[in-house]
């Protein structure tokens, strides 16, 4: 597999915004933390921290004898800490939503993490802000944050400068290191005193795979997930502690996660299956001005911090933001919650629940209810036994919040525009109704085995990988996740022929999913059969996925149909200015037309975005071969195969070229390793050739 694509889909979904779970337009009541009064914090900077998959009972100030985070544990005992604070989703796209635009994820249309974007008639908090005179800066750290999906808006800077390109087929978000994230964050925010300032940094530390970096992966070594959080921790000593040392200011400080990590609890290794408590519950302090210290055990939600921030800086609510302010008086109202990745990308029942006075019911085929202030670690199912509780809880949950929409709450235009888009980009063929067979309590050990699947896949063991895939398609043969991570080992296996008749099986039992119908037009590429290819590929042409485009221009190219592959590309590299693999794609385009300069340049501008990509490398060291001679296109080819071994065509141009440029050391080693390494049924007369070769250079 040498061309891989990489991006998520994102679509607009327009949403009609609805006033939901406890609230209306008119300030709803909340219980009084003690003596904040609204406009305490007139003028103030606003700082929000979000840290993804921090788990609510994983910091020092809320018990945890192994914690290490002396930062927020400070900021915590001088400010006021949320102890029942409750995220509405448990995947990141969608929590931050809720939090930056103060409204349930019904309201403003952001369900999962692809697939999704925020409409333009949704303003978040940097709108409001901005619109009163801040300067407005975020600095996010991984790509389920990247501009595209709308949250950009509102802010003069969006710095999402983590390193795109990477290959989606290994399963790795773009992400960038907390560190990096904090340090850009503050060259903002130096640079724009003079004006109150309004600054969101996002940390992705804690989120798998868990890679702490010393001294924290030895202080944690069994332990790594604690390793995350400490370095998390760590990284924002440079921002927090001038404001807590009197240095800065006095800023309004607000720090929350989107989510928590279940870390095996209930049965779940991560997040995004189910919302109970290790996922669901999330830190909540707020610092500055006006803000009384303490501990709060009202009930406080993501919908209530866009409100407290207004209102503590004494500035206009919105009509129609259904949350509180934290900060004054009032009852807290229900909270609205929903876990839908699995319904979305799996087909499994959706999940939704409320919470209302500690009790909690999560409305699947298998309905649960728990009462968290007797029974916190959600062990007593009470549905059976508390029935009417259940029934009014149950009947509380937002008509607006099902999913999918009932027929006709979107107009047919929207529809057919969703269906086109292959909306299936973040969903599987809707069901009329679901079963106890389709209860995620029911598949968490399919849940598990596709975790295994893909650890396999991540570690190189294809046929392991290949194996327990058959298992998940046997096991679930109308859910197209096991279709594609089949055919993604059989690909790296050079079976090719394989996996395309795995995925058209999958396209005919799961439905034509976009990502199942790209793959597919891959593997008909990387067979030779580029012209079905783009027939499989061409009508999802209109669409907004970048891998599609991606794998749309090569298959285009890999037919002869250069410049429609130019064409194609261009608009990829147009609507993703910031996304490398356009670029990269192009420059192999530009290199087969002859157009060697066009491509050096794309090629470069490809791996200024991102260094690390070895498909560029080895493309631009073709491209210096022929514009400037060996000693460039070595260097290329040996930065190509350091980035991924599997590089073969490297190897093998660094072998000829080397000799050529009388080299022979380096000859040799390239040549061996590229014969003892490069699969014989893709490579066999390469590897007789080069086999001569090196016998002539003595090796």
């Amino acid at each position: 597999m040498q061309r891989p694509t990489s991006g998520l889909a994102a679509l607009a979904l327009l949403a009609t915004l609805l006033t939901g779970c406890g609230g209306s337009g008119s300030e709803p009541a909340g219980a009084a933390p003690g003596a904040a009064a609204a406009g305490a914090s007139r003028g103030a900077d606003v700082v929000l921290i979000t840290i993804d998959t921090l788990r609510a009972d994983a910091l020092g100030f809320a018990g945890d004898k192994r914690a290490e985070t002396p930062v927020l544990d400070r900021l915590a005992a001088a400010g006021r800490v949320y102890t029942d604070a409750h995220a509405h989703n448990v995947v990141t796209l969608p929590s931050h939503t809720n939090i930056l635009t103060g409204r349930y994820p019904f309201q403003h249309g952001v369900r999962d993490n692809s697939g999704f974007v925020l409409p333009e008639s949704v303003p978040t908090i940097a709108h409001f802000l901005r619109r009163a005179g801040y300067a407005t800066g975020a600095f996010v750290a991984a790509y389920p944050l990247d501009a595209r999906f709308g949250l950009g808006r509102g802010f003069d800077v969006y710095d999402d400068h983590y390193p795109l390109g990477s290959n989606p087929d290994e399963f790795v978000i773009a992400e960038r290191r907390g560190d990096a994230v904090v340090a850009a964050a503050l060259a903002w925010w130096n640079g724009a005193r003079g004006r109150p300032r309004f600054l969101w940094v996002h940390l992705y530390d804690p989120h798998a795979a868990y890679d702490p970096p010393e001294p924290f992966r030895s202080r944690f070594r069994d332990d790594l997930y604690r390793g995350e959080v400490a370095a998390a921790d760590s990284f924002l000593a440079p921002l927090l502690t001038p404001h807590l040392e009197g240095r800065e200011a006095p800023a309004l400080v607000v720090v929350t996660a989107d989510h928590g990590e279940s870390l095996g609890e209930h049965g779940e290794l991560t997040h995004g299956l189910f919302a109970y408590e290790p996922t669901l519950k999330v830190p909540l302090v707020l610092w500055g001005k006006g803000v009384p210290p303490g501990r709060d055990a009202s009930p406080a939600r993501h919908i209530d911090i866009v409100p407290t921030i207004l209102a503590a800086l004494g500035l206009d609510r919105p009509k129609g933001l259904p949350g509180r302010s934290l900060l004054l008086p009032g009852e807290p109202g229900d909270s609205y919650f929903e876990a839908l990745t699995t319904n979305l990308n799996r087909g499994w029942a959706p999940l939704r629940g409320v919470l209302r006075n500690r009790k909690k019911v999560i409305d699947l085929p298998l309905p649960e209810l728990y009462d968290l202030k007797t029974d916190p670690k959600e062990a007593d199912d009470r549905f059976a036994a508390e029935r009417r509780t259940a029934r009014d809880l149950l009947a509380a949950l937002p008509e607006e919040s099902v999913w999918p929409p009932a027929k006709g709450t979107v107009s047919p235009e929207e529809e057919a525009r969703l269906r086109s888009l292959g909306y299936s980009a973040g969903s599987e063929r809707r069901k009329a109704s679901y079963t106890a067979e389709d209860d995620p309590k029911k598949l968490i050990d399919l849940d598990r085995k596709i975790h295994q699947v893909i650890d396999f896949y991540s570690r190189k063991r294809y046929a392991e990988a290949v194996a327990l895939a058959r298992e998940v398609v046997q096991a679930r043969p109308q859910m197209s996740e096991g279709y594609e991570h089949l055919a993604l080992a059989l690909r790296q296996l050079e079976r090719h022929d394989e996996a395309i008749a795995v995925l058209r099986e999958g396209v005919r039992r799961a439905g034509g999913k976009e990502s199942l119908q790209r793959q597919l037009g891959l593997a008909l590429s990387e067979a030779g059969q580029a012209r079905e290819a783009v027939e499989v590929l061409q009508p999802l042409a209109d669409g907004t996925d970048s891998a599609t485009l991606n794998a749309l221009g090569i298959a285009l190219s890999d037919s002869g149909r250069q410049a429609e592959a130019e064409a194609a590309l261009r608009r990829v590299v147009e609507r993703y200015p910031s996304d490398p693999k356009g670029y990269e794609n192009l420059g192999i385009v530009l290199l087969r037309m002859d157009r060697i300069a066009e491509a050096r340049d794309a090629l470069r501008k490809a791996l200024d975005f991102n260094p690390g990509l070895p498909i560029a490398w080895n493309t631009l060291g073709v491209a210096l071969y022929r514009l400037e001679g060996p000693a460039a296109a070595l260097a290329a080819w040996e930065r190509s195969v350091a980035l991924d071994p599997g590089q073969y065509d490297a190897l093998y141009n660094m072998g000829w070229v080397a000799a050529e440029a009388g080299h022979p050391v380096q000859a040799r080693q390239a040549l061996a390793r590229f014969i003892q390494t490069a699969p014989p049924q893709r490579w066999g007369s390469e590897i007789q050739k080069a086999r001569q070769l090196l016998a002539q250079l003595g090796g």
